[in-house]
């Protein structure tokens, strides 16, 4: 029952256009960190879930390469360079993330938020999924 309720919920979200796609920005090689408005690009929805960011420093300087990824290709990619991540020359380092635009700059600390939570829109279905999910498992 659990896994009728599971396929069904997920279906639903699935056709009824609340599919989530990532926003990310994407270059191969730049000298700069391209997070302009130009190297925004809409990921595959379903596919790739999350923005990845590599930073590589080299002879010329720091180079950026930036592109959506799949969860696990990018996890698996960032734990495999995590040696090489040192900051000096030949460095490598891989990062993802899943929020929209993540793999742009640093964003400057924010202030604490009150106890107050707020959603954005794109965190709303997977919110909702998850209590969903929640209460189907504690009835069944």
């Amino acid at each position: 029952m659990r896994l009728f309720t599971i396929s069904t919920l997920l279906l639903f979200f699935f056709n009824s256009g609340l599919a989530l796609q990532i926003q990310c920005y994407q270059c191969e090689e730049m000298t700069h960190d391209c997070s302009t408005a130009e190297f925004i690009v809409n990921c595959t929805v379903n596919v790739q879930d999350m923005c990845q960011k590599e930073v590589l420093v080299k002879d010329g300087g720091i180079h950026y390469r930036k592109s959506c990824a799949s969860s696990g290709a990018c996890l698996i990619a960032s734990s495999g360079y995590q040696q090489f991540c040192t900051g000096k020359l030949n460095s490598v380092c891989i990062t993802c993330c899943n929020t929209p635009l993540c793999n742009g700059p640093r964003q400057k600390k924010r202030p604490q938020m009150s106890a107050a939570v707020s959603l954005t829109t794109p965190q709303l279905p997977v919110f909702s999924l998850y209590i969903l999910l929640l209460l189907s498992s504690s009835l069944c």
